[in-house]
């Protein structure tokens, strides 16, 4: 079906087979559903979208209901299984092409699940990968600018997200559980009969007494006449608002006080999300996935305040993807950063060098100078490497962005190996190796 789809693209011009996909989609969407017999009728499906934190919210919420034993199940960008069984996704996609994600639920259906934790994307919704999904809760983590090559405009983009909604509303618990702080929750608030909000600076549901470190957070929640004393294991203020959309699902399915606490709590990382690589180093190495201003804003927002020396950062922009938010990007980085360092990122067809001129341009606005805290080093290995010799005590921190999780970097002569934990993990071992 994949070779079809391609071989469609091909033949047709853009516009007319952006037009059709969707319906290319559904019907494959409906054929798998009735290949593996609707499995996913029988099961309770929780849906999660949103521009950041579906992932982490995600694995969030699969670990409370594995520890309070639902027999649950997870479709995440980064991996997939059900309980302690958990297998890397290594597509770089984040819901499946509908005839795998229905395999896996009907996989899922003869392992006696009862609850699925989706994440869902702008692309999927659009696209009616998820056709035949009987979504019963969805969650909006919050909407900001991104994947408008493929969307067009913002409104769309929006109203794709939105969907996950008015999906919802037609089965079940018929519940939405809304980001508060997010200027566009009423929208979702209004596509669904029944709503929770979060936040931490609104919502039904609102951190309170919030302590940040450079490797978790704690905070109080009150909620149903009960307060929650929650630490989240994953740095990174945002990652507040994600363990609240955790908690507002453990508080709906009549989950106790101490089955939520300890649920989130035993969340230790999500690999590719602010996850630590530690090789005995003096200082903090953390990788991440994002790629938008948004996410690098409220990363680089998070660690400023804790990192007390040098915050150095490694990055990239994807190829065929949206260009507008490549300097803004930059910008932020510059803002926030003392050392930037641009690099490659999945440039797939595309001059990697004038993708990295582009985020120059805003690093350069705020202020950065080539060579002496902006440096341009295409290979990203060599740029990881060099990065690393910047940081020289307990108090610097180097964080890398992009890749995440994913298992392969796309140049243009195709995919290539790309593990960018592993990776860091040789450099820092051979540095330590070196410094004896």
């Amino acid at each position: 079906m994949a070779d079809f789809r391609k071989l469609v693209k091909t033949i047709l011009p853009v516009g007319l087979f952006k037009s059709v996909e969707p319906f290319g989609h559904k019907i494959e969407a409906i054929i798998a559903n009735i290949w593996y017999g609707f499995p996913s009728r029988k099961m309770h499906v929780i849906g999660i979208t949103g521009t950041n934190g579906k992932t982490t919210t995600t694995f969030l919420i699969h670990k409370m209901l594995h520890n309070a034993m639902f027999k649950v199940g997870m479709l995440s960008t980064v991996a997939y299984g059900v309980g302690d069984d958990i297998n890397p996704q290594v597509e770089h996609i984040t819901t499946a092409q509908a005839g795998k994600m229905q395999k896996r639920l009907r996989d899922f259906k003869r392992a006696g699940v009862q609850w699925v934790i989706l994440e869902t994307s702008s692309h999927s919704l659009a696209q009616n990968r998820v056709w035949g999904v009987p979504f019963e809760i969805a969650i909006m983590t919050n909407v900001t600018n991104d994947h408008l090559d493929y969307h067009g405009t913002f409104d769309n983009y929006l109203e794709a997200k939105r969907r996950l909604f008015t999906l919802a509303s037609r089965n079940g618990r018929k519940l939405g559980i809304v980001n508060a702080d997010d200027p566009n929750a009423q929208k979702f608030i209004d596509s669904i009969p029944r709503s929770v909000t979060y936040g931490i600076e609104a919502g039904n549901l609102r951190a309170q007494n919030i302590k940040t470190s450079v490797d978790r957070s704690t905070f109080q929640l009150q909620g149903n006449e009960v307060l929650y004393d929650i630490c989240i294991n994953i740095p990174g203020k945002f990652n507040i608002s994600n363990a609240l959309a955790a908690a507002a699902v453990g508080i709906e399915l009549g989950l106790t006080k101490g089955q939520i606490e300890r649920g989130i709590a035993a969340l230790k990382d999500v690999e590719g999300r602010m996850a630590f690589v530690d090789e005995g180093q003096k200082f903090n190495v953390i990788i991440d996935f994002a790629s938008t201003p948004d996410a690098f804003e409220k990363i680089f927002a998070s660690v400023r305040p804790i990192v007390k020396g040098n915050l150095i950062v490694v990055f990239g922009s994807a190829g065929r993807r949206d260009e507008a938010k490549r300097s803004v990007q930059g910008q932020i980085a510059g803002k926030y950063c003392d050392t930037v360092i641009l690099t490659e990122e999945d440039d797939r067809d595309v001059d990697g060098y004038a993708i990295m001129d582009q985020i120059a341009e805003g690093a350069i606005k705020s202020g950065k100078i080539i060579e002496k805290d902006l440096f341009l080093i295409h290979d990203r290995e060599k740029a990881i490497e060099f990065a690393l010799k910047f940081a020289k005590n307990s108090n610097d921190m180097v964080i890398l962005l992009g890749k995440g999780h994913e298992k392969t970097i796309e140049r243009a002569d195709g995919e290539h190996h790309w593990d960018e934990t592993e990776i860091t993990r040789k450099i820092l071992q051979s540095k330590k190796r070196n410094s004896k």
